[in-house]
């Protein structure tokens, strides 16, 4: 198990995972919307998107915009089983269970928070938990 800092390291070496930045319209639906209301959606998506045992169009069911949670999902492998099993080794065809739809969300707002962070100068969100 890796933590979420080793974890987003690792990512940052890929060049597909740090290819994908938010966009303005992203930072401005964040400020509108603020934090709490991305990590329910962060939730919802994970629950629908990924905690089956076989998602339905699995490996093409995140889109690559639209949503501030879509880009993070892409950015940190947890966009579908296949990458949940490549980075993370997430078996495939076995429902996530709550902590790890939780771990996955939780990452997922970590790199949120750190692109936020870096695009408005505003603080960090340095979070350590296992993944």
């Amino acid at each position: 198990m890796a933590s979420i800092n080793e974890a987003l390291y690792r990512l940052s070496r890929s060049r597909f995972r740090s290819s994908f930045h938010l966009k303005e319209k992203d930072i401005a639906y964040i400020r509108d919307k603020g934090m709490d209301t991305v990590r329910r959606h962060a939730c919802d998506f994970v629950a629908k998107k990924l905690a089956p045992a076989v998602p339905e169009n699995d490996g093409k069911q995140t889109p690559m915009k639209g949503h501030p949670v879509f880009i993070a999902m892409h950015a940190t492998g947890t966009c579908c089983r296949g990458c949940l099993m490549k980075w993370y080794r997430v078996p495939q065809g076995i429902p996530l269970s709550d902590i790890q739809q939780e771990k996955i969300v939780n990452l997922i707002m970590a790199w949120i928070m750190r692109e936020y962070g870096k695009q408005t100068g505003e603080p960090v969100y340095e979070n350590t938990e296992i993944i």
